[in-house]
């Protein structure tokens, strides 16, 4: 069992909270709504059925009385009454009916349901009579040995009864939908200042110090956005410090690290004349001065990377990349999207990427064995691809980060690198606004290592 569960975004539950107060809220008016006009409605007509029953029985009465030998259907006649209703008389044992024709013996039931103690009012009755809804009122007359049977549908008022049931039904789930928008909407409203903090927060973890968060947005988050700014305000200056601190430090020792690789050169020349042991020590000496030499080199180059000049141009990305590969004279396969990509670029620096993801190949997996310059939609795509032991996937982000070596970390070897040039590769690529990760070669053992940069404006391909 899992500690967390899984919850809706806040946004969404918002929405949701939205939702079931406007159903709660709709859904008790429409169950108001419907019980009192089912109510009323059936009320209405029930009373209407015994007000033309009453009336029916006074016309009846009356005619017996002057025509007290009269038939039944003759009767019947004198009554008024709606077509799709049953009015009927029992007389004499037998029954005589006109409008809706019904069976006698449905006639006798719905009457022994329906009958009265003589004397009582007449009021109607709920019957369903071959399949229909019908009030009945059975009024009996005993002074002409008669009873009276007035049937009165009510499919009608059924049908509109279902017609504002429906309507209230859909009523219901329109006030769900819009109560669900209006909470999306709602929220969206509420969470935007946090939707921008988290965006501002993601532009500076990806390195972009200048970004800031608007102070007079809300009254609200005034006290927050003012907090954040003055934070990384501080981180700025902080970084900048540490950068000029680097840069004058490997400024500094410049000069005597060139003296000492020159003294080692020199007792290279005469290595013959060192013992055994002197040239063990020697080979050891030289080795660390180069990646000494290599981490002042790149030290510097960091330092300038968080400086501010800016010597962009629009560049051929295959095109660099094919001289970056003959000035290094690698004979690698290179595949290149037709027509090339162009990007705009600090050339120095674009070439520098592409320098060290292959000094990379080459110190960690062999060399690498394709580069491939190609178009993703609207983005230029490095690929850099080795036959090496790959990345382990807990290690993909880490190795882009400054002296993350990997699983190299204790190694002093020539080839050991010095930590900073994967790193140099990511500030570089962040700086031109690209992504760089590290992946899994396709078809094989190894890793490919991939920048992508936005192409140029006007690059449409083709």
């Amino acid at each position: 069992m899992t500690e967390h569960r899984r919850r809706l975004p806040l946004r969404w539950r918002v929405a949701v909270a939205f939702a079931l107060a406007a159903s709660l809220v709709t859904g008790l008016l429409a169950l108001l709504t419907w019980s009192l006009a089912s109510d009323y409605m059936l009320d209405q007509r029930r009373r209407g059925a015994a007000l033309e029953a009453a009336a029916n029985v006074r016309i009846l009465s009356g005619y017996l009385q002057r025509n007290p030998a009269a038939g039944s259907r003759q009767v019947l006649a004198e009554l008024a009454h709606d077509q799709d209703d049953t009015v009927a008389l029992r007389r004499g044992g037998g029954w005589t009916a006109t409008g809706r024709m019904v069976e006698p013996a449905e006639l006798q039931r719905v009457l022994d349901e329906s009958l009265l103690v003589p004397g009582e009012p007449a009021e109607p009755k709920r019957a369903v009579v071959d399949g229909l809804s019908m009030f009945a009122v059975a009024t009996p007359l005993p002074e002409f040995e008669v009873v009276y049977l007035e049937l009165t549908t009510v499919t009608e008022l059924e049908q509109t009864l279902r017609f504002v049931r429906a309507e209230l039904i859909a009523g219901l789930g329109a006030s769900v939908v819009l109560g669900l928008g209006l909470g999306w909407w709602a929220g969206r409203q509420a969470l935007s200042p946090l939707t921008q903090l988290t965006r501002t927060a993601g532009r500076v973890a990806g390195g972009d110090l200048r970004a800031r968060l608007p102070e007079d947005s809300d009254p609200d988050l005034a006290a927050l956005a003012v907090t954040f700014n003055r934070t990384t305000a501080a981180l700025e200056r902080r970084v900048a410090r540490d950068s000029r601190f680097a840069a004058d430090v490997s400024h500094e020792l410049r000069s005597p690290l060139t003296t000492m690789i020159n003294a080692s050169e020199v007792l290279n020349r005469r290595q013959d004349l060192l013992p055994p042991a002197g040239r063990h020590a020697l080979r050891l000496l030289t080795a660390d001065l180069e990646r000494f030499r290599q981490m002042v080199t790149d030290l510097l180059e960091i330092s300038r990377d968080d400086s501010v000049d800016d010597q962009s141009e629009l560049c051929d990305f295959a095109e660099l990349v094919r001289q970056t590969l003959a000035a290094r004279h690698d004979t690698i396969p290179l595949e290149l999207a037709e027509p090339h990509p162009a990007v705009l670029a600090d050339r120095r620096r674009l070439e520098r990427v592409v320098a060290n993801l292959l000094d990379n190949a080459a110190r960690h997996a062999g060399g690498a064995i394709r580069v491939g310059v190609l178009r993703d939609g609207d983005r230029a795509r490095l690929e850099v691809d080795d036959a090496g032991p790959g990345v382990p996937a807990e290690l993909r982000r880490e190795v882009f980060e400054r002296f993350a070596r990997g699983n190299r970390s204790g190694d002093r070897g020539r080839d050991g690198g010095s930590g900073l040039g994967l790193a140099l590769v990511a500030q570089h690529v962040l700086r031109h606004g690209g992504e760089v990760w590290v992946q899994d070669r396709p078809g094989g053992p190894g890793a490919r290592f991939v920048v992508e940069l936005p192409l140029a404006r006007g690059d449409l391909g083709g």
